[in-house]
């Protein structure tokens, strides 16, 4: 699955374009590589997410074959840590 549809799919990010566009500014790295918006993922990855201030890790727990009811979006991941981002003006 590409991570934009991932991290739309699972509501880590509201709108795929604002994935694409975090994803493209490096916000988003994957196993601690940068997180390309094509990239795809898998079960196990790590993914960690600079926004709003903070930087949230998260190992991926599953991966959808088609969008999951809001209810059940929070169990495609395992929220491994909130950090405040250092970089954060």
């Amino acid at each position: 699955m590409r991570l934009d549809l991932y991290l739309k799919q699972s509501r880590l990010v509201i709108r795929r374009t604002l994935a694409q566009e975090m994803c493209d500014a490096g916000a988003v790295t994957v196993n601690n590589s940068p997180g390309k918006s094509g990239r795809s993922v898998s079960v196990g990855d790590t993914l960690k997410i600079r926004q709003r201030g903070h930087v949230t890790t998260v190992r991926i727990l599953a991966t959808p074959d088609r969008p999951p009811a809001k209810a059940h979006a929070s169990g495609l991941y395992e929220v491994l840590g909130i950090e405040d981002d250092p970089d954060a003006e």
